[in-house]
């Protein structure tokens, strides 16, 4: 897939916020069987703290979206589930070792049982790795795992369009970048379907910004498009009435710059702002936070302006 890898934090995607967010449809759309014997009526936890140590431990390398998460199971037990999701688009050779690694070194650290999930983005459709393990002198080692590949669903892409499940508007999201690979105006007409599909749902705020940043995480576009669909998000939300800023935050930033808000207009454009360079170029230097904090309005305005066009922090600050 062609995403923006090395201008966003590998572990702040905005898959990783909308698996967050939405878990339950997370799971319902990619691991049905599993969603089944879960007990949503439980509260599922995240466990952060216990998956950082074990990668740190493991010393594996980069990870793009990976979460543990504690559920409750329909037969009133208490199970680990760790998801891994591969979304940058490369096959990876260690991937099966990886997952094994991770999920033995849980078991050894924790002494608990976890289902080890994946979903894999690449292009490779002969590769789909279910399994890792070793066999020596009648011992014999290893795991097997659930895996789903995006491409399998290449056939069901105006089906997925139908589906009320979030997570079928982000497989979707994920086809048409590959459909319209080299293809701007494609994509365009891609992108902007679905972002009107956001609004037909009818779905909360907070639902349309998550899945419109997936879907504008993947699917990137030249500038000038970029800023013909941002006035196709505001035309389109003065129709719908929506009592909120347009869904695409990072044009969102630029709609609520120019037009101003009266109280506390610093601090929250100066919040905005670090969070569109901050998932337009991964994490921020302090000296930038605090150069954001201490702006002037008039600056922060001016920088805004310039982050559609520009490739690298140091051109949204130039001249300033």
């Amino acid at each position: 897939m062609e995403n923006q890898t090395s201008a966003n934090d590998d572990y702040d995607t905005p898959w990783k916020d909308a698996i967050t967010r939405y878990f339950p449809e997370f799971m319902a759309f990619y691991f049905p069987s599993a969603h089944a014997e879960i007990d949503w009526q439980q509260a599922h936890v995240f466990l952060d703290q216990e998956l950082a140590q074990i990668v740190q431990d493991a010393e594996l390398g980069k990870r793009l979206v990976d979460r543990l998460v504690q559920v409750a199971t329909r037969d009133g037990g208490e199970q680990w589930v760790y998801i891994h999701v591969e979304v940058q688009g490369q096959r990876d050779a260690n991937f099966p070792e990886r997952l094994f690694t991770y999920n033995y070194r849980l078991y050894d650290r924790y002494r608990r049982p976890v289902a080890s999930l994946a979903v894999l983005a690449d292009e490779g459709e002969d590769w789909k790795p279910t399994h890792f393990g070793y066999q020596l002198f009648g011992c014999e080692v290893g795991i097997r795992f659930p895996t789903v590949k995006i491409l399998d669903y290449a056939d069901q892409a105006e089906a997925l369009l139908t589906d009320p499940n979030p997570f079928a508007l982000v497989t979707a999201a994920h086809l048409f970048t590959r459909q319209t690979k080299g293809d701007p105006e494609q994509r365009y007409a891609a992108k902007w379907r679905l972002a009107k599909l956001l609004y037909e749902r009818k779905w909360d705020k907070q639902r349309i910004i998550d899945l419109f940043s997936v879907i504008d995480w993947l699917m990137r576009l030249p500038t000038e498009l970029e800023k013909r669909l941002m006035h196709e998000v505001y035309t389109l939300e003065r129709k719908v009435t929506m009592p909120y800023v347009t869904s695409a935050e990072r044009f969102g930033i630029e709609k609520g710059l120019l037009q101003g808000r009266q109280e506390g207009r610093q601090e929250g454009e100066a919040t905005l702002l670090q969070s569109l360079l901050a998932r337009r170029f991964g994490t921020l230097p302090d000296a930038v936070r605090a150069r954001l904090a201490g702006a002037t309005v008039e600056q922060l305005e001016s920088w805004a302006l310039k982050i559609l066009d520009a490739k690298s922090l140091d051109e949204v600050f130039d001249r300033d």
